[in-house]
This record gives structure tokens, sequence and C-alpha cells, in this order.
């Protein structure tokens, strides 16, 4: 009986995986600072609109900017900023020239959440970041947004299909 060639081995993994390192990276940081906004009413995601908002354009966003900004799902962030205008953080009115989008701009609570979220924001990030030694942690950032500019890249290419053996 013959025995079908085996396939080769796929080489070892790497001991240390980019995408479970930057989910634990990213799930800690997130959920510690979703629990020093949470007084503030605000969740991470808001302040990241709020954030997108406050340092935008001062006549404000489309949704589908936001949307874009945020890397996000239209409804997600349809449903988000409903959210946020029931609770006097912005508006939504219509744009002046397409008649199709919403122009979206902060409220002065939002702005004073923001503001206070912010802090907090800036503090934890050099709460974090003080584990590195001081001389790294610029480098650290320049490297980290390296990274996610590549990740990126790959999601606008298409994959390169692997050839297996033929068996």
């Amino acid at each position: 009986m013959l025995r079908p060639p085996m396939p080769e081995p796929l080489p070892p993994a790497p001991v240390k995986r980019l995408p479970v390192l930057l989910r634990r990276a990213w799930y800690g940081l997130n959920q510690t600072f979703r629990q020093r906004i949470a007084h503030l009413g605000v969740t991470p995601d808001q302040f990241s609109i709020l954030r997108w908002l406050s340092e935008g354009d001062p006549q404000g966003l489309t949704q589908r900017g936001l949307t874009d900004l945020m890397a996000s799902d239209p409804n997600t962030i349809t449903s988000t900023l409903s959210r946020m205008e029931k609770a006097g953080l912005l508006t939504r009115a219509p744009h002046e020239q397409d008649k199709r989008a919403h122009r979206v701009t902060v409220r002065p609570a939002g702005r004073r959440a923001f503001e206070k979220a912010r802090a907090i924001a800036v503090e934890l990030q050099a709460q974090v970041l003080e584990n590195l030694p001081a001389s790294r942690r610029a480098k650290f950032l320049d490297d980290l947004e390296t990274i996610a500019a590549a990740c990126g890249t790959a999601l606008e290419k298409p994959a390169v299909k692997v050839r297996r053996p033929a068996r």
C-alpha cells in the first residue's frame, strides 16, 4: 500500500506572538481606562469619539468620517452616537452640503467629560510607559505606530496564498 507523501512540517511558531501580545496589551489598557473613567459616564469608545471631535475640525465631523477614524462598523458608531447624543455629550445635525450625511459636534458637557478623561488617559499612558526606560519610550511608540501602519497595509493587500504540497 502506497502512502501519500508527508507534508513538510510547519516552521515552529514564535514563542512571542504579536497578535497575542497586542491583544493582551490592548485589553488590559482598555479595561483599566474603562474603570478609571466610569465615574464620568463615558466608555473608552465614547472617549475616542470625543477626542476625534475635540481635536478635529471645529465645525465637526461626519458620521462616516468618525466611522473611518474609529476603524469601526457604521452601525456601531451610529448606536454609540445615539447614546452620546441622549446623554447630552454631542449633537448631530444634517450636513449643510451633503443631505445624506450628518455633522457631529461636541457639546459643552462632552467637552468637559473629554477633558477630564483625557487627563486620566495621559496619566495612565505615563504609568504604563514608565515600565520602559525613559530612553526607549518614544522609540517604542514610534515602533508601535509602524506596526499599526503595517497592519493597515496588510489589510489593503490581498493575502498571498500558500501553496501546499500535493498529496
